[in-house]
């Protein structure tokens, strides 16, 4: 039972030993530090076991888990990629179908300012032709009215000529 409870004592240093071990042994006249080299050995190799068998039991399934999150975090980024191009092409068709609202709105006031030139040549055209046929009645008035004046002139000379002259005395 002595040897045990070293043992345990070693493995376990803050493990409880009753004082009738330890006074059996004659172990309470020894000094604090007996020992000691002995039992940090034995503790590390504890430890050292401790912890690979607590590694060993768990690391495999956090390299799993790992494994797990980076795929899912690859694969988010992928997604995330894949989602930003979807939206990136509903941008364009969007711009596409205002590009084409545009040019239909644009082939429609085009069409309007043909229509609006051709008027406007006709109308000019029309005002060509009424300045020429105003100039041509405006000279025909004129001249009209310059041979009714020729015409009262001459009549105005006739009359002159057919009134009666009083004789001169000779």
């Amino acid at each position: 039972m002595v040897t045990q409870a070293m043992t345990l004592t070693r493995l376990w240093p803050g493990a409880p030993v009753s004082p009738s071990v330890l006074l059996s042994q004659g172990l309470s006249d020894a000094s604090p530090d007996e020992g000691l080299i002995e039992d940090l050995t034995i503790e590390d190799k504890a430890v050292e076991q401790l912890a690979e068998g607590l590694l060993s039991h768990y690391l495999p399934d956090l390299q799993r888990s790992k494994q797990a999150l980076q795929e899912l975090t690859q694969n988010q980024v992928v997604l995330l990629d894949t989602l930003e191009q979807e939206i990136s092409k509903f941008k364009e068709c969007h711009s596409m179908l205002d590009i084409n609202a545009l040019f239909t709105e644009a082939k429609h006031y085009h069409a309007k300012l043909v229509n609006i030139r051709k008027e406007m040549l006709m109308l000019h055209e029309k005002t060509s032709k009424l300045k020429k046929r105003a100039l041509k009645l405006q000279q025909k008035r004129q001249k009209e009215e310059l041979e009714r004046e020729q015409q009262r002139e001459k009549e105005f000379e006739r009359e002159k000529q057919l009134t009666a002259k009083p004789a001169k005395r000779t």
